[in-house]
C-alpha cells in the first residue's frame, strides 16, 4: 500500500527552498518509545564515531545501512518516511543509511557547511536523487545548536568539498557567496519535528553550549535507479526496502514490552 503523507504544497516547497518541515510528524509516545531504545542502545552508544569541529568540541553519530526490525526499522521502513520520501523524489526510493547524531551538553560540537551530496557523490551516486528526513528527538534550540539552512541553496548543485580535520566541508568561498543570495534559516523544532531536506542543500549546526541534550535520528535515502555504480562504503548500496505500517512503532513496542 502506497500513501501520499504530503500535500502538493509541501512538494512544491520541497522544490523551491530544498527541505520542508512537517511539525509534530511523530507524536511524543513515539518519540519517547524512539529515545527509550536509543539510551539503552549500548552498542550505538559504545559505538558511535566522535567528530571534533575547529576548536575541538566533540560530537557523535552512530551510523547503520540496514534498516533492521527494531525501533529504529519501524520508522525508516515505515510508510510516513518512505512515501514521502517517494513522493519528493518521484521515483521509488531504498534506505541508503540511518544515524542518530548526537549533541550533548556543553561539549557537542559544530558542523560546517556542507552538502550531502558533496560527498555521497563521490561514493558512486551519479545524480542527487536523494535525500533525509531528520527527526528532532529532543527540542533543538538556537542555544542547543540546532540545524541551519540556506533555503534554496539546492538549486546551486553539487559545489566542491574539502575534508579539513574532522570534517568535510563546502569550499568556504562558495559558501560566502551563498549566505549573501539565500536567506539562513535556523530549525527550531520540537520532539517529533521531522524535516526534508534535498540532498544539496547546504546546511550546518553550531556547538551545543548549553545545558540540555539534542539528540536527532536520520534516516537517508536514495533512488533505487541512482544505487552506486560502484562500491565504497559498507553502507548505501541497494537492497529493496520492506515497508511496514505507520504504526508499526507502536506494534513493535507492545510486541516487546517497550
Amino acid at each position: 500500500m502506497n500513501t501520499k503523507p504530503l500535500s502538493d504544497a509541501q512538494i512544491k516547497q520541497f522544490d523551491e527552498d530544498g527541505y520542508i518541515i512537517c511539525k509534530g510528524y511523530y507524536d511524543a509516545e513515539e518519540m519517547n518509545l524512539l529515545l527509550k531504545t536509543a539510551r539503552a542502545d549500548h552498542n550505538m552508544l559504545d559505538h558511535n564515531i566522535p567528530i571534533k569541529d575547529a576548536q575541538g568540541r566533540q560530537s557523535k553519530l552512530s551510523l547503520w545501512n540496514h534498516p533492521g526490525d527494531d525501533i529504529y526499522g519501524m520508522i525508516s521502513r515505515g510508510h510516513r518516511m518512505v512515501d514521502a520520501s517517494e513522493q519528493l523524489l518521484r521515483d521509488e526510493v531504498y534506505h541508503y543509511h540511518s544515524k542518530m547524531m548526537l549533541k550533548e551538553p556543553k561539549v557537542g560540537g559544530a558542523w560546517e557547511w556542507h552538502q550531502d551530496y558533496g560527498y555521497w557523490y563521490d561514493y558512486g551516486c551519479l545524480v542527487p536523487s536523494m535525500l533525509s528526513c531528520l527527526i528532532a528527538v529532543d527540542r533543538a534550540t538556537k542555544e542547543n545548536g540546532c540545524l541551519q539552512v540556506l533555503s534554496g541553496s539546492h538549486s546551486m548543485g553539487r559545489i566542491n568539498h574539502d575534508r579539513i580535520n574532522e570534517q568535510t566541508m563546502a569550499n568556504p568561498e562558495h559558501v560566502e557567496a551563498a549566505l549573501v543570495r539565500f536567506p539562513l534559516v535556523y530549525l527550531e523544532l520540537a520532539p517529533g519535528d521531522s524535516v526534508f531536506f534535498d540532498c544539496n542543500l547546504l546546511h550546518r549546526s553550531d556547538a551545543n553550549r548549553s545545558d540540555h541534550r539534542r539528540w536527532n535520528y536520520i534516516a537517508s535515502y536514495n533512488t533505487a535507479a541512482n544505487q552506486p555504480y560502484k562500491r565504497v562504503r559498507d553502507y548505501g548500496n541497494y537492497e529493496p526496502l520492506m515497508q511496514v505500517p505507520t504504526n508499526a512503532i507502536r506494534t513493535f513496542a507492545s510486541q516487546h514490552n517497550l
